[in-house]
């Protein structure tokens, strides 16, 4: 089939990959019709690795991804053929200690797609578990489907954050991580999301989806900024999701005290912090990976109307244009939040 293959560090090519799935009983095979692109894919093909894990053999990108059911495995009972759907990138080892204890993110042995050594979706055909496929609402569209996994990041940080409704929460970075990050915590009942980044055109955007006030770092404190608009109190919760060392260091200066700290962001460097002046708030630490039993959540939030999804979509190529896609999305633009491959 026709792939997205990671060569090597900055080679991509589009091209035949023989990869042999074999359909059992649970699975489903899936024609792959939308994929996000994420920080971590572009990771991979500028960088070579994430954290400890190393591209050393061609490796098919892509996790963010919606397609239509071509074929069903003998027990497979609540999709057919021609269902619309999205995919959970993640397969666990449902016996492990960590499936058994309903953190199944946190399972050492997790197949994710795009992880050096596993394929991702950028490619024509998948076979993946039924119990990770989800039937799309009549009414989602398949790129709105691909954005239930960078959607589902978000829903769980704000469900370790605790949110209490009416809390005011930070977010900083308006990226796509940023801003489903803000649009889940509104719909988790904060009343108000502040949400900060240096690039306005994303802060504009995250302003107009809803109770999102923007603050721009590259002319604003936001430690200030927030301290003005809580009264010299601070923030309930904040929520560090640009991977930035420098933003994590800097999470607690507009904390409240006794509020929370919920790290989603992946800094590339170790990030260290003034532990004295963290203890004087006494703040809970939260930290994200991934996700766990949120999918379906997700997709109810976007189905009900609550969450607007589609804004974050900025850009849009085919897949014979992958390649461009991608060095797109590795330059950089000030507008550009997510960009997503159609197939």
């Amino acid at each position: 089939m026709k792939a997205l293959v990671l060569e090597r560090q900055r080679v991509l090519r589009l091209r035949d990959i023989d990869i042999e799935e074999t359909l059992t009983p649970g699975d489903v095979r899936i024609a792959v019709k939308a994929v996000g692109i994420c920080g971590s894919d572009l990771h991979y093909y500028t960088d070579g690795r994430v954290g400890p894990f190393v591209v050393e053999a061609p490796l098919v990108l892509g996790h963010e991804g919606a397609g239509t059911v071509l074929e069903v495995g003998d027990e497979v009972e609540h999709l057919a053929v021609g269902d619309n759907v999205c995919m959970e990138p993640g397969i666990p080892d449902w016996r492990s200690r960590a499936a058994r204890i309903g953190r199944y993110n946190l399972d050492e042995s997790v197949t994710f797609w795009a992880t050096p050594p596993v394929h991702g979706c950028l490619r024509e055909t998948v076979v993946h578990p039924a119990d990770l496929t989800y039937r799309l609402p009549e009414d989602m569209t398949l790129a709105e489907g691909a954005l239930i996994e960078p959607l589902a990041v978000g829903v769980h940080a704000a469900a370790r954050a605790g949110i209490t409704p009416g809390d005011i929460a930070v977010v900083t970075g308006a990226g796509t991580i940023g801003i489903m990050t803000a649009l889940a915590a509104l719909a988790g009942g904060c009343a108000r999301v502040i949400i900060s980044d240096i690039l306005q055109a994303k802060l504009d955007l995250a302003a107009s989806l809803g109770a999102i006030t923007p603050v721009n770092v590259s002319t604003d404190d936001l430690t200030h900024a927030v301290m003005d608009m809580t009264g010299d109190w601070g923030a309930d919760i904040v929520f560090e999701a640009s991977g930035s060392a420098r933003a994590a260091e800097a999470a607690f200066g507009p904390l409240r005290p006794g509020g929370t700290v919920v790290f989603v962001g992946m800094p590339n460097e170790p990030v260290s912090f003034d532990l004295v002046a963290m203890q004087a708030k006494e703040p809970t630490i939260e930290t994200v990976f991934r996700y766990a039993n949120v999918y379906e959540r997700s997709l109810e939030l976007v189905a009900s109307g609550q969450v607007d999804i589609w804004p974050v979509v900025t850009d849009t190529f085919a897949f014979d244009d992958a390649v461009a896609a991608f060095d797109f999305a590795a330059e950089g633009s000030e507008t550009s939040v997510k960009v997503q491959i159609e197939l």
